[in-house]
């Protein structure tokens, strides 16, 4: 007798729930923790099916629990313990861990479930998911607050771009850009530093041969940052969604020769460039700055991955209400298993070795012929070329030579 006085002293003063029911499902005890958890007073749930206590699906499904159980000995809950939802008396729910044993009792069956509440704990969690979340936030704007200086000290006034917060992508963009502004800028920034400090003492020396020659040094420094700043600008404003299309008649002709007398300039020694335009139709109506910026991104490096004393193909056509470029060269070429990257932002194909570059030129590339509801295409062999063609729809109503 003392014993059992013993333990039901336990099982009325024990801090989590307990309660037994019989082979079918009924409550035949409760203890009082269990009875506050579940705002019940015993005579309220005593003699009445578990599942009372139970949200669904589990309310429904529990006397399906018991009755595999009793016929396969494979348990569902018993002897294992697992995490649930229980219902109270007002309708809330509430998360437990719950623990069920069997035990045989004067001849039959009697299942014991242990209920120790998790409100406090998921609440808990809650916090913390809460003040992780808080916690990214400021190192997101941390961030940004990062990107903003690097946006000042390359001259860049734009504001920045509320497009380019995007929960993983923004942080792996943001790094990759601190990093390769970084890398770029200190090459020519220090090739202009030595240019300058040789030049001063070649003037002493009056070499002019020497002056002239890091003078062009310096040229092409600054014509590298001038890119390389043009793309981290091109791509904050396509980010920030500040780049929409203008759409206008123009001479497409003229407008390929422009170019070509242009890149022509910048061209390497006896790199040449050759433009020809197919047809007689040559009025073309998108945005000629789009589509300038597009191919002078290519011709650009064609003639950055192709060697002295070579041909740069530009040809356009205007076939079936659509302007077809192409800008083929026969340079380095693009590595097979770099192909499908050749579009991504920051992406260099392996090969590119000490040539300077951001990655981001055909990045801009395709996204401003997307805007002009163009498409993109390339063909390229490793030491064997490459080839671009861009496709746009063309709206001019009449295509007819002026």
């Amino acid at each position: 007798m003392e014993n059992t006085a013993l333990l039901k002293a336990i099982i009325e003063h024990a801090i989590d729930g307990i309660i037994t029911i019989d082979g079918r499902g009924y409550i035949e005890t409760i203890n009082p923790s269990a009875c506050a958890l579940f705002q019940y007073e015993p005579h309220e749930v005593i003699g009445k099916n578990v599942s009372v206590l139970m949200p669904p699906p589990d309310k429904e499904h529990h006397d399906e629990y018991i009755q595999r159980y009793q016929h396969t000995g494979r348990p569902h809950i018993i002897g294992i313990g697992r995490e649930v939802k229980g219902l109270k008396k007002d309708g809330s729910v509430f998360p437990f861990r719950l623990g069920v044993s069997e035990v045989q009792f004067s001849g039959r069956k009697i299942y014991t479930g242990f209920i120790h509440d998790l409100s406090r704990e998921k609440e808990a969690e809650e916090k913390l998911k809460e003040y992780t979340s808080r916690l990214e936030d400021q190192v997101e704007e941390r961030t940004l607050s990062l990107k903003e200086t690097v946006r000042e000290l390359e001259l860049a006034k734009e504001e920045v771009s509320q497009s380019l917060e995007k929960e993983k992508e923004l942080s792996n963009l943001k790094s990759r850009f601190v990093s390769m502004a970084s890398h770029e800028f200190r090459t020519p920034l220090s090739a202009v530093q030595l240019s300058a400090v040789l030049i001063d003492k070649y003037v002493q020396q009056n070499d002019q041969a020497a002056i002239s020659k890091h003078i062009g040094k310096i040229k092409n420094s600054v014509s590298n940052l001038t890119a390389i700043l043009n793309d981290f600008l091109s791509l904050e404003r396509l980010e920030a969604g500040k780049v929409e299309p203008q759409f206008q008649a123009f001479d497409v002709v003229k407008f390929g020769e422009e170019i070509t007398e242009e890149m022509q300039l910048i061209a390497k020694q006896n790199q040449n460039i050759v433009y020809q335009h197919t047809g007689t139709a040559r009025s073309v109506m998108l945005d000629q700055s789009l589509l300038k910026n597009c191919i002078i991104n290519l011709i650009g490096n064609a003639i950055k991955y192709s060697g002295e004393n070579t041909f740069i193909e530009f040809n356009t056509e205007l076939v079936a209400d659509r302007l077809i470029v192409i800008i083929k060269d026969n340079g380095i070429g693009i590595p097979d298993e770099d192909q499908k990257h050749l579009f991504e932002a920051f992406f260099r194909a392996h090969n590119t070795g000490s040539i300077p570059g951001t990655g981001l030129g055909l990045n801009i590339v395709l996204r401003y012929a997307s805007l002009m509801d163009g498409q993109i295409d390339f063909k390229s062999k490793l030491n064997q070329g490459t080839s671009f063609t861009l496709s746009f729809p063309n709206r001019h109503e009449n295509n007819t030579d002026h």
